[in-house]
Protein backbone atom coordinates (compact mmCIF):
# COMPACT_ATOMS: atom_id res chain seq x y z
CA UNK A 1 0.00 0.00 0.00
CA UNK A 2 1.51 3.46 -1.00
CA UNK A 3 0.49 6.04 1.61
CA UNK A 4 2.27 9.71 1.08
CA UNK A 5 0.26 11.73 3.45
CA UNK A 6 -0.60 10.88 7.37
CA UNK A 7 -1.95 12.70 10.75
CA UNK A 8 -0.53 11.97 13.39
CA UNK A 9 -0.49 13.15 17.28
CA UNK A 10 2.72 13.12 18.77
CA UNK A 11 3.37 13.33 22.66
CA UNK A 12 6.56 13.75 24.42
CA UNK A 13 6.99 12.37 28.08
CA UNK A 14 5.71 13.83 31.02
CA UNK A 15 8.44 14.65 33.72
CA UNK A 16 8.45 12.37 36.75
CA UNK A 17 7.31 13.69 40.13
CA UNK A 18 10.11 14.16 42.54
CA UNK A 19 10.32 13.01 45.70
CA UNK A 20 9.42 13.73 49.97
CA UNK A 21 11.88 11.36 51.93
CA UNK A 22 13.89 11.33 55.03
CA UNK A 23 16.90 9.58 55.75
CA UNK A 24 15.96 6.88 58.54
CA UNK A 25 19.34 4.72 58.72
CA UNK A 26 19.75 3.59 62.38
CA UNK A 27 22.28 5.95 64.70
CA UNK A 28 21.90 9.03 62.33
CA UNK A 29 19.61 11.51 64.37
CA UNK A 30 17.01 13.95 63.03
CA UNK A 31 17.75 12.69 59.48
CA UNK A 32 17.01 16.27 56.60
CA UNK A 33 15.51 15.50 53.59
CA UNK A 34 16.76 13.42 50.54
CA UNK A 35 13.66 12.51 48.47
CA UNK A 36 15.15 12.39 44.73
CA UNK A 37 14.52 14.04 41.62
CA UNK A 38 12.05 13.43 39.22
CA UNK A 39 13.67 11.37 35.52
CA UNK A 40 13.06 13.70 32.44
CA UNK A 41 10.25 12.45 30.04
CA UNK A 42 11.27 11.32 26.78
CA UNK A 43 11.67 13.29 23.50
CA UNK A 44 10.37 12.70 19.99
CA UNK A 45 12.89 12.74 17.31
CA UNK A 46 12.78 12.39 13.56
CA UNK A 47 14.53 9.71 11.94
CA UNK A 48 15.25 9.34 8.06
CA UNK A 49 15.98 6.12 6.93
CA UNK A 50 16.38 5.09 3.03
CA UNK A 51 14.70 2.03 3.67
CA UNK A 52 11.51 3.12 4.17
CA UNK A 53 9.63 4.31 0.98
CA UNK A 54 6.45 5.07 2.34
CA UNK A 55 3.98 6.50 5.06
CA UNK A 56 1.96 3.00 5.43
CA UNK A 57 3.67 1.89 8.67
CA UNK A 58 1.69 4.80 10.50
CA UNK A 59 -1.71 3.93 8.92
CA UNK A 60 -2.35 1.60 12.59
CA UNK A 61 -0.84 4.00 14.89
CA UNK A 62 -1.41 6.90 14.71
CA UNK A 63 -1.03 8.41 18.38
CA UNK A 64 2.73 7.54 19.34
CA UNK A 65 4.14 8.90 22.84
CA UNK A 66 7.78 8.84 24.19
CA UNK A 67 8.03 7.13 27.81
CA UNK A 68 7.38 8.94 31.33
CA UNK A 69 9.94 9.61 33.74
CA UNK A 70 10.05 7.86 36.46
CA UNK A 71 9.47 9.29 40.06
CA UNK A 72 12.37 10.41 42.36
CA UNK A 73 12.53 7.90 45.46
CA UNK A 74 14.61 8.60 48.56
CA UNK A 75 18.62 7.92 49.03
CA UNK A 76 19.22 10.95 46.79
CA UNK A 77 18.08 8.49 44.24
CA UNK A 78 16.63 9.86 41.11
CA UNK A 79 13.93 8.82 38.39
CA UNK A 80 14.53 7.31 35.58
CA UNK A 81 14.39 8.97 32.18
CA UNK A 82 11.57 8.46 29.87
CA UNK A 83 12.30 6.54 26.60
CA UNK A 84 12.63 8.61 23.64
CA UNK A 85 9.93 8.54 20.47
CA UNK A 86 11.94 7.87 17.03
CA UNK A 87 9.74 8.60 14.44
CA UNK A 88 10.64 6.98 10.96
CA UNK A 89 10.37 8.74 8.22
CA UNK A 90 11.69 8.21 3.96
CA UNK A 91 13.58 10.75 2.56
CA UNK A 92 11.20 13.98 0.84
CA UNK A 93 8.97 13.76 4.36
CA UNK A 94 7.65 17.22 5.77
CA UNK A 95 6.42 17.67 8.90
CA UNK A 96 3.60 20.50 8.60
CA UNK A 97 1.64 21.59 11.48
CA UNK A 98 -1.63 21.24 11.36
CA UNK A 99 -3.43 24.16 12.97
CA UNK A 100 -1.18 26.75 11.31
CA UNK A 101 -0.25 25.06 8.39
CA UNK A 102 3.67 25.67 8.85
CA UNK A 103 6.72 23.21 7.41
CA UNK A 104 8.33 22.84 11.00
CA UNK A 105 10.40 19.94 8.99
CA UNK A 106 11.64 18.89 5.66
CA UNK A 107 13.27 16.17 6.11
CA UNK A 108 15.59 15.09 2.98
CA UNK A 109 19.02 13.49 4.25
CA UNK A 110 19.43 10.05 5.09
CA UNK A 111 20.26 8.99 8.60
CA UNK A 112 19.73 12.21 10.13
CA UNK A 113 18.18 12.69 13.49
CA UNK A 114 16.24 15.74 14.84
CA UNK A 115 14.85 16.51 17.86
CA UNK A 116 11.32 17.33 17.35
CA UNK A 117 9.33 17.12 21.11
CA UNK A 118 11.19 18.05 24.15
CA UNK A 119 9.94 16.14 26.76
CA UNK A 120 8.88 17.53 30.54
CA UNK A 121 11.54 18.21 32.89
CA UNK A 122 11.74 15.98 36.39
CA UNK A 123 10.21 17.56 39.43
CA UNK A 124 12.38 18.23 42.25
CA UNK A 125 12.83 16.48 44.96
CA UNK A 126 12.24 17.52 48.94
CA UNK A 127 16.42 17.68 49.16
CA UNK A 128 16.59 20.89 47.47
CA UNK A 129 14.04 22.49 49.02
CA UNK A 130 16.02 22.43 52.72
CA UNK A 131 16.99 25.72 54.38
CA UNK A 132 17.84 27.44 57.81
CA UNK A 133 14.39 28.24 58.49
CA UNK A 134 13.11 25.09 56.50
CA UNK A 135 15.10 21.57 58.13
CA UNK A 136 11.89 19.64 57.45
CA UNK A 137 10.40 20.48 53.75
CA UNK A 138 6.97 18.11 53.14
CA UNK A 139 6.81 18.80 49.54
CA UNK A 140 8.60 18.04 45.88
CA UNK A 141 7.86 19.79 42.42
CA UNK A 142 6.16 17.60 39.99
CA UNK A 143 7.11 17.04 36.58
CA UNK A 144 6.79 19.09 33.70
CA UNK A 145 3.58 17.79 31.52
CA UNK A 146 4.00 16.72 28.52
CA UNK A 147 4.59 18.48 24.80
CA UNK A 148 1.56 17.56 22.53
CA UNK A 149 1.74 18.52 18.62
CA UNK A 150 -0.90 17.10 15.68
CA UNK A 151 1.20 17.33 12.70
CA UNK A 152 0.88 16.05 9.57
CA UNK A 153 3.48 14.08 7.40
CA UNK A 154 3.46 14.77 3.12
CA UNK A 155 5.90 12.69 1.83
CA UNK A 156 7.71 14.15 -1.60
CA UNK A 157 9.76 12.34 -3.22
CA UNK A 158 13.41 13.21 -4.22
CA UNK A 159 13.99 13.01 -7.77
CA UNK A 160 16.36 14.54 -10.38
CA UNK A 161 13.34 14.38 -13.65
CA UNK A 162 10.42 13.84 -13.38
CA UNK A 163 7.89 12.53 -16.34
CA UNK A 164 4.76 14.01 -16.92
CA UNK A 165 2.07 13.03 -19.72
CA UNK A 166 -1.38 11.85 -20.39
CA UNK A 167 -1.99 8.05 -19.33
CA UNK A 168 -0.70 5.23 -21.77
CA UNK A 169 1.94 7.36 -23.07
CA UNK A 170 4.96 5.25 -22.23
CA UNK A 171 6.30 7.05 -18.95
CA UNK A 172 6.48 3.56 -17.49
CA UNK A 173 7.68 1.95 -20.32
CA UNK A 174 10.46 4.23 -20.46
CA UNK A 175 11.56 4.41 -16.89
CA UNK A 176 11.51 0.28 -16.63
CA UNK A 177 14.00 0.66 -19.76
CA UNK A 178 16.21 2.80 -18.69
CA UNK A 179 16.45 2.15 -14.60
CA UNK A 180 16.04 -0.42 -12.01
CA UNK A 181 12.42 0.26 -11.68
CA UNK A 182 9.64 -2.42 -12.68
CA UNK A 183 6.39 -0.68 -12.67
CA UNK A 184 3.63 -2.08 -14.44
CA UNK A 185 2.86 -2.39 -18.16
CA UNK A 186 -0.16 -2.84 -19.48
CA UNK A 187 -2.26 -0.86 -22.86
CA UNK A 188 -4.49 0.89 -20.93
CA UNK A 189 -4.75 4.43 -19.05
CA UNK A 190 -3.81 4.97 -15.73
CA UNK A 191 -1.55 1.49 -15.55
CA UNK A 192 0.52 3.66 -12.90
CA UNK A 193 -1.67 4.40 -9.60
CA UNK A 194 1.39 5.19 -7.81
CA UNK A 195 4.39 7.18 -7.90
CA UNK A 196 7.72 5.10 -8.95
CA UNK A 197 11.29 6.15 -8.95
CA UNK A 198 14.63 4.77 -10.81
CA UNK A 199 17.80 5.28 -10.83
CA UNK A 200 19.74 5.79 -14.15
CA UNK A 201 23.50 5.15 -14.17
CA UNK A 202 25.54 7.45 -16.50
CA UNK A 203 29.58 6.36 -16.30
CA UNK A 204 30.43 6.88 -12.91
CA UNK A 205 27.38 9.11 -11.60
CA UNK A 206 23.83 9.03 -11.70
CA UNK A 207 20.01 10.05 -11.33
CA UNK A 208 16.74 9.36 -10.15
CA UNK A 209 13.48 9.63 -12.46
CA UNK A 210 10.30 10.01 -10.88
CA UNK A 211 7.22 8.20 -12.87
CA UNK A 212 3.59 9.23 -11.66
CA UNK A 213 0.27 8.60 -12.80
CA UNK A 214 -0.95 10.29 -15.99
CA UNK A 215 -1.98 13.96 -16.05
CA UNK A 216 -5.43 14.56 -18.38
CA UNK A 217 -7.55 17.84 -18.66
CA UNK A 218 -9.15 18.60 -15.66
CA UNK A 219 -6.88 17.32 -13.33
CA UNK A 220 -6.33 20.60 -11.02
CA UNK A 221 -10.10 20.11 -10.72
CA UNK A 222 -9.94 16.42 -9.45
CA UNK A 223 -10.14 14.28 -12.75
CA UNK A 224 -8.02 11.53 -12.95
CA UNK A 225 -4.86 10.67 -10.72
CA UNK A 226 -2.29 12.45 -11.93
CA UNK A 227 -2.76 15.64 -10.04
CA UNK A 228 -2.68 14.26 -6.32
CA UNK A 229 0.95 13.14 -7.24
CA UNK A 230 1.88 16.35 -8.61
CA UNK A 231 3.63 16.96 -5.31
CA UNK A 232 6.19 13.81 -5.99
CA UNK A 233 7.30 16.17 -8.62
CA UNK A 234 7.79 19.46 -6.92
CA UNK A 235 11.09 19.40 -5.96
CA UNK A 236 12.63 17.28 -9.04
CA UNK A 237 14.16 20.43 -11.39
CA UNK A 238 13.78 18.91 -14.52
CA UNK A 239 10.87 17.67 -16.23
CA UNK A 240 10.62 15.44 -19.34
CA UNK A 241 7.00 15.75 -21.06
CA UNK A 242 6.03 12.84 -22.80
CA UNK A 243 3.42 13.73 -25.56
CA UNK A 244 2.48 10.71 -27.64
CA UNK A 245 2.93 10.48 -31.57
CA UNK A 246 0.17 7.85 -31.74
CA UNK A 247 -2.73 9.01 -29.65
CA UNK A 248 -6.30 10.18 -30.55
CA UNK A 249 -5.21 13.45 -29.15
CA UNK A 250 -3.28 16.24 -31.21
CA UNK A 251 0.24 16.85 -30.29
CA UNK A 252 -0.50 20.67 -29.53
CA UNK A 253 -3.23 19.59 -27.58
CA UNK A 254 -1.66 17.68 -25.23
CA UNK A 255 1.20 19.80 -24.62
CA UNK A 256 -1.08 22.34 -23.92
CA UNK A 257 -2.87 20.85 -21.38
CA UNK A 258 -0.20 20.03 -19.78
CA UNK A 259 1.36 22.97 -19.20
CA UNK A 260 -2.06 23.79 -18.31
CA UNK A 261 -2.22 21.31 -15.19
CA UNK A 262 1.36 22.09 -14.48
CA UNK A 263 0.54 25.96 -13.97
CA UNK A 264 -2.78 25.24 -11.81
CA UNK A 265 -1.13 23.15 -9.59
CA UNK A 266 1.67 24.92 -9.26
CA UNK A 267 3.25 28.19 -10.75
CA UNK A 268 6.69 27.24 -9.71
CA UNK A 269 6.93 23.92 -10.76
CA UNK A 270 5.45 24.96 -14.39
CA UNK A 271 8.55 26.91 -14.62
CA UNK A 272 10.58 24.21 -14.12
CA UNK A 273 13.78 23.51 -17.46
CA UNK A 274 12.30 20.88 -19.04
CA UNK A 275 12.59 18.85 -22.45
CA UNK A 276 10.10 16.92 -24.58
CA UNK A 277 9.90 13.26 -25.96
CA UNK A 278 7.67 12.33 -28.76
CA UNK A 279 6.56 8.77 -27.99
CA UNK A 280 6.25 5.53 -29.54
CA UNK A 281 7.20 6.45 -32.98
CA UNK A 282 7.26 2.96 -33.48
CA UNK A 283 3.37 2.54 -34.10
CA UNK A 284 3.81 4.55 -37.31
CA UNK A 285 5.64 4.47 -40.50
CA UNK A 286 9.01 6.51 -40.07
CA UNK A 287 7.68 9.05 -42.72
CA UNK A 288 4.64 9.73 -40.30
CA UNK A 289 6.47 9.82 -37.60
CA UNK A 290 8.81 12.50 -39.21
CA UNK A 291 5.99 14.77 -40.51
CA UNK A 292 4.14 14.72 -36.84
CA UNK A 293 7.40 15.71 -35.48
CA UNK A 294 7.91 18.60 -38.04
CA UNK A 295 4.54 19.94 -37.64
CA UNK A 296 5.45 19.40 -33.62
CA UNK A 297 8.69 21.74 -33.89
CA UNK A 298 6.80 24.39 -36.51
CA UNK A 299 4.19 24.86 -34.05
CA UNK A 300 6.91 25.13 -30.97
CA UNK A 301 8.46 27.88 -33.48
CA UNK A 302 11.43 25.82 -33.63
CA UNK A 303 14.00 24.18 -36.58
CA UNK A 304 15.51 20.86 -36.20
CA UNK A 305 19.54 20.82 -35.45
CA UNK A 306 21.57 19.51 -38.00
CA UNK A 307 23.77 18.00 -36.04
CA UNK A 308 22.93 16.16 -32.83
CA UNK A 309 25.43 16.48 -29.74
CA UNK A 310 24.09 13.60 -27.79
CA UNK A 311 23.83 11.12 -30.56
CA UNK A 312 20.17 11.37 -31.57
CA UNK A 313 19.46 9.28 -34.77
CA UNK A 314 19.93 11.58 -37.71
CA UNK A 315 16.40 9.40 -39.40
CA UNK A 316 14.04 11.78 -37.35
CA UNK A 317 14.04 15.04 -36.66
CA UNK A 318 15.94 16.69 -33.69
CA UNK A 319 15.47 20.28 -31.77
CA UNK A 320 18.64 20.50 -29.43
CA UNK A 321 19.42 24.39 -27.49
CA UNK A 322 23.20 25.02 -28.15
CA UNK A 323 24.04 25.08 -25.00
CA UNK A 324 22.89 23.27 -21.59
CA UNK A 325 25.74 25.42 -19.77
CA UNK A 326 23.62 27.85 -17.04
CA UNK A 327 24.82 30.97 -18.71
CA UNK A 328 23.24 29.99 -22.25
CA UNK A 329 20.08 28.05 -21.60
CA UNK A 330 17.09 29.47 -22.41
CA UNK A 331 14.60 27.75 -19.78
CA UNK A 332 11.55 29.33 -21.73
CA UNK A 333 12.19 27.04 -24.37
CA UNK A 334 12.71 23.19 -24.27
CA UNK A 335 16.24 22.32 -23.72
CA UNK A 336 15.33 19.22 -26.50
CA UNK A 337 12.41 17.41 -28.38
CA UNK A 338 13.09 14.33 -29.77
CA UNK A 339 10.68 11.28 -31.13
CA UNK A 340 11.79 7.93 -29.38
CA UNK A 341 10.74 4.35 -28.76
CA UNK A 342 11.30 2.60 -25.50
CA UNK A 343 10.00 -0.70 -27.55
CA UNK A 344 12.49 -0.63 -30.27
CA UNK A 345 14.89 1.45 -28.10
CA UNK A 346 15.16 4.09 -30.63
CA UNK A 347 16.82 7.28 -28.94
CA UNK A 348 16.15 6.26 -25.42
CA UNK A 349 20.25 6.14 -24.96
CA UNK A 350 21.37 9.23 -25.92
CA UNK A 351 17.53 10.70 -24.24
CA UNK A 352 19.24 9.57 -20.73
CA UNK A 353 22.80 11.22 -21.24
CA UNK A 354 20.95 14.35 -22.53
CA UNK A 355 18.96 14.58 -18.97
CA UNK A 356 21.90 13.50 -17.47
CA UNK A 357 23.14 17.21 -19.11
CA UNK A 358 20.18 18.74 -18.07
CA UNK A 359 20.56 17.67 -14.18
CA UNK A 360 24.09 18.47 -13.73
CA UNK A 361 23.57 21.80 -15.19
CA UNK A 362 20.56 21.83 -11.91
CA UNK A 363 23.35 21.05 -9.69
CA UNK A 364 25.43 23.37 -10.72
Amino acid sequence: MFTDSVELTLSSGKGGAGCVAFRREKYVLQGGPNGGDGGKGGDVYFKVDNNTHTLAHFQGNKNLKAGKGQPGAGSNMAGKQGEKLVVVVPPGTQVVDVETGEILLDLLEDGKEVLFLTGGRGGLGNVHFKSSTNQKPMYAQPGEPETVKIVKLDLKLIADVGLVGFPNVGKSTLISTVSNARPEVANYEFTTLTPKLGQINIDYDSYIMADIPGIIGGASEGRGLGLKFLRHIERTKTLLFMIDLASYHELEYQYETLKKELEAFSPLLAERNYAIALTRLDAMSPEEAVEKTNQFLQMMGLNATVKSRFGFSNEYPVYEQESFDAGFYDKKLPAFIVPISSAINMNIKPLTYALYQMVVTERK
